[in-house]
């Protein structure tokens, strides 16, 4: 998260539960659609149901959607 900060690039995080406005001077989004909206690139650990819609941009380790 660092280096992308360090070359301008914005993060925000999807964090439906936490109860924080940001995590290390990252907004915290809690709603999957505004998210999903708001990322041009989604890293995450595996693809789940809540995006698939939007598998285009997003980046995953799963690669058979097994993980």
């Amino acid at each position: 998260m660092k280096r992308f900060k360090t070359k301008g690039i914005e993060v925000v995080i999807y964090e439906p539960t936490f109860d924080c406005e940001d995590i290390f001077n990252s907004k915290v989004i809690k709603d999957i659609n505004e998210f999903k909206q708001d990322s041009d690139v989604i890293v995450a650990n595996r693809l789940s149901a809540g995006i698939k819609d939007v598998q285009g941009k997003v980046y995953t380790r799963d690669l058979f959607g097994s993980d």
